[in-house]
């Protein structure tokens, strides 16, 4: 999902009260030091436009400006928005519907990212006291956001599917929101699988590190005669290793008719006979010190 499609389901958005599309417009013009929209999007524009328009305010044309960044401009479009019934919105007398509305106006003017490392929302603004006040209306419908200093500048941001997932609820992105979890869910299926084959991996390696210990351990028992000397059992597993070098432990001990925990054992025996024998081997081999 892109931040673009995000804002287009947004812009598409019309309250049907008129207290909700000031509201909305509220939302817009929050983050501005004046008290207008700046934006680098010309949806977002139409939209205050129109917002506008629907409550019978009458606006002049937007105009061009440049922001400049480190070593270039970016131009950006503004529209005056300096009135009191936009500017003086509060929080804390709107009912739940325009505060639906300012979230979604608040969205409308956000930095959105949608990366892999997951979704993250910034709304940028010029005041500290501003930016704490957002930060507490947010937690006040269970959205928990952080707060940050950026230049001259304070950020809160949103991030983490949860927190997400209910600001775009709360704003009315359907859509959007069923994106966000489609995403999830493709996510964790990734996530799952790519364990599932991770541990798969583990374990055929360690089953191959395995019997190629044990065939070593059984030629080297074989060619200094002792496997002969062996149970029959541990004779019996022995060819079995032999002609399946491949298989694992639970096919071995279904081919020899026994429990998974026998043929293990049997095997380990293999083995521990087989590095028994070469310990002896290398203690004759080495020569006796000499009396002091």
């Amino acid at each position: 999902m892109l931040a673009d499609e995000l804002k287009g389901e947004l812009a598409r958005i019309l309250p049907a009260r008129a207290c909700c599309r000031r509201a909305e417009l509220a939302g817009l013009v929050h983050a501005a030091a004046r008290r207008d929209v700046s934006t680098l999007d010309l949806a977002t524009l139409r939209v205050a436009r129109h917002l506008a328009a629907s409550v019978g305010i009458s606006l002049p044309p937007a105009d061009l400006g440049t922001e400049r960044g480190a070593g270039h401009g970016r131009h950006h479009l503004r529209l005056p928005l300096d009135l009191p019934e936009i500017t003086a919105w509060r929080w804390e007398a709107a009912s739940a519907h325009d505060r639906r509305a300012f979230l979604r106006g608040l969205l409308l003017s956000a930095s959105i990212s949608f990366a892999r490392s997951g979704p993250h929302v910034e709304f940028v603004l010029r005041d500290g006291v501003q930016a704490r006040r957002l930060r507490a209306q947010l937690a006040g419908v269970q959205v928990r956001a952080g707060l940050i200093r950026r230049r001259e500048r304070h950020v809160v941001y949103v991030k983490g599917q949860e927190e997400i997932a209910n600001l775009l609820r709360l704003a009315g992105a359907g859509r959007a929101l069923l994106d966000l979890e489609a995403d999830r869910v493709a996510r964790d299926v990734r996530n799952r699988l790519n364990r599932l084959l991770n541990a798969e991996e583990a374990n055929l390696d360690r089953t191959v590190r395995a019997a190629d210990r044990q065939l070593q351990a059984i030629r080297q028992l074989a060619a200094s005669g002792e496997l002969e000397r062996l149970s029959e059992g541990l004779r019996e597993t022995a060819r079995a290793r032999a002609l399946q070098p491949d298989a694992d432990l639970d096919t071995l001990a279904s081919s020899l008719g026994i429990s998974r925990s026998a043929a293990n054992h049997r095997l380990r025996r293999l083995v521990a006979l087989a590095a028994g024998a070469r310990g002896d081997a290398a203690e004759a081999s080495s020569p006796a010190r000499s009396p002091r």
